[in-house]
């Protein structure tokens, strides 16, 4: 699991995408959301906007993820 540093409190979940490299851009983000591709803390999330806090786990595009 790779873990990735946010500057503040939270960030949203596509813009996490983008920052972590699973997502070249927010269209692309968008989809990969849309598909339902995407899980946060083990449910799969749909919501683009969501907002991620540090402790919070993702798993996108083979990828796992925990933010700090």
């Amino acid at each position: 699991m790779r873990e990735i540093q946010i500057s503040g409190d939270t960030i949203r979940l596509g813009q996490l995408l983008k920052v972590a490299g699973i997502a070249d851009s927010g269209g692309e983000a968008k989809a990969l959301i849309a598909e339902g591709r995407v899980s946060v803390n083990g449910e799969v999330e749909t919501r683009r906007g969501r907002q991620l806090h540090a402790g919070d786990e993702l798993a996108a595009a083979g990828q796992e993820l925990r933010l700090v």
